[in-house]
């Protein structure tokens, strides 16, 4: 997992590289998760619950950037 890989770096600039990483996997699980949907895949509120935690993670992860800058 990108994340515990980030939690390992030496310098922010390796740091900031790793969790723009994790950023992007989240980005495309938001993309993911927006496709079930659109096919009514699986349970509606699971889907739901998840999309907002991801969105949740993203804020987090955007945020631990911008500290690091």
């Amino acid at each position: 997992m990108n994340f515990g890989e980030a939690q390992g770096t030496i310098t922010d600039k390796d740091f900031i590289f790793k969790v723009s990483l994790v950023v992007k996997e989240l980005k495309e699980s938001i993309n993911s998760l927006k496709i079930l949907d659109y096919i009514k895949e699986g349970d509606n509120d699971k889907r739901s619950k998840l999309l907002i935690e991801v969105e949740q993670l993203i804020a987090i992860s955007s945020k631990m950037i911008l500290n690091k800058k």
